[in-house]
């Protein structure tokens, strides 16, 4: 199983990046998580009328992917731009073929609750997009806490628990939308 990993942080050191970090490195043995990078991507504009190269990359990679794992930070109570920028991009390709029907999984670190203000919000967009986030289990991590490494790595032992669950969550969505 293909997964396209897209995280809304683009500090290279970031916590949400950890998390990503953590589930490339254990990802189920029969699925391979696919890193985007959203650094050079332009913000979407409709006069745009030919694709910069990061959004074709982009594009390329969703095509190719079976699921989605969605890295949302928040900022401001919402998802982070680059994260939502992503998404508007690629929900503009015809008939929204490379979103539609996905099984996506999302997580997040940030203060206090976690990102739970932002996961919410994307759970919204994610109607609109036809996406079908898993329900559970849910990762919400916090950014401020000794879970995380100074260089930002995932080392608390329950939230990298619950992030090989969700992977294992998503696989099995993934699976049981292809029929």
């Amino acid at each position: 199983m293909k997964v396209l990993g897209i995280c809304g942080s683009l500090r290279r050191q970031s916590r949400n990046k950890g998390l990503l970090r953590y589930a490339v490195a254990n990802a189920p043995a029969d699925m391979t998580i696919e890193v985007a990078d959203l650094s050079a991507m332009p913000f979407y504009n409709a006069d745009i009328t030919e694709r910069p190269a990061p959004v074709e990359a982009l594009f390329a990679q969703l095509a190719a992917a079976d699921a989605l794992l969605l890295v949302c930070p928040e900022y401001n109570y919402s998802m982070a731009p680059a994260l939502k920028n992503a998404l508007d991009w690629a929900s503009r390709e015809t008939d929204n073929r490379l979103l539609a029907g996905k099984a996506a999984a999302i997580m997040g670190a940030g203060g206090g609750m976690g990102t739970s203000r932002a996961q919410y919000h994307l759970r919204q967009s994610c109607v609109f997009l036809d996406l079908h986030p898993l329900n559970k289990p849910e990762v919400f991590a916090n950014a401020f806490t000794d879970s995380f490494d100074a260089d930002g790595n995932l080392v608390d032992k329950r939230i990298q628990d619950l992030v090989v669950a969700q992977l294992g969550a998503l696989q099995a969505l993934a699976k049981k939308l292809r029929g």
